[in-house]
């Protein structure tokens, strides 16, 4: 049901087509709450059509989902038996540029749904994650009809961690932008290839567990 003065999306002026990594990383870097890019098998393009267009070329690019393979060889069989790691992806990343109606990221999610059915028929399931530490509920997977699983403990092998490379403030690094950029969660390792750096120090937390959402496609 629709609130009363709140502003909602014209979602006939949206749609999504593909773009390339690189645009996507470009809006991750400079607008995500993380500005940190991330896995990417697909970077799935947030369009706004113009008032005065008719013509895909004249829309305005204002956001993305990205959706990458899961980290972890158990992934796909912590949701199924039998699936596999073609049969799964990640929800990593989403953002939207703020001012287009209150409804238009999941709107825009639940029109990826459709792309992957009509366009990738091998993806079985979507996974994402809502993360505690930023006191992330899960509110727009609730909204879309993901199914809920819980906190994530049952399924995590070993403890994440992220780093800051300041105390002051600390400025966090999440686990899987650490990998992503140096390769490796290893405390040895990162001492050895932060140190190329220039840094001569850094400090690591444990993440804490997150809300896990399942979607099947």
């Amino acid at each position: 049901m629709k609130e009363v003065n709140k502003l909602y999306c014209d979602v006939s002026k949206v749609y999504l087509a593909p773009i390339t990594k690189d645009v996507a990383k470009e809006i991750i870097v400079k607008k995500h709450y993380t500005h940190a890019w991330t896995m990417c098998r697909y970077a799935l393009g947030i369009y706004y059509k113009t008032e005065s267009e008719n013509q895909f070329g004249d829309s305005k690019l204002i956001g993305c989902l990205i959706y990458g393979f899961p980290v972890g060889a158990r992934a796909s069989t912590s949701v199924c038996e039998g699936l596999t790691k073609d049969n799964i992806l990640e929800l990593t990343r989403l953002y939207c540029d703020d001012g287009y109606g209150a409804n238009i990221e999941s709107y825009a999610l639940g029109q990826s749904f459709k792309w992957f059915r009509e366009n990738d028929k091998a993806i079985k399931v979507l996974l994402s994650y809502a993360d505690n530490g930023q006191e992330h509920l899960g509110g727009i997977y609730q909204a879309t009809n993901w199914i809920y699983q819980g906190l994530n403990t049952d399924i995590a092998l070993m403890p994440n961690y992220g780093i800051s490379l300041s105390d002051n403030p600390f400025k966090w690094i999440h686990s899987r932008s650490v990998f992503n950029n140096w390769g490796s969660g290893n405390l040895e390792h990162l001492r050895k290839e932060i140190g190329k750096e220039g840094y001569t120090e850094f400090w690591r937390r444990e993440e804490p567990p997150k809300h896990r959402y399942i979607q099947i496609i």
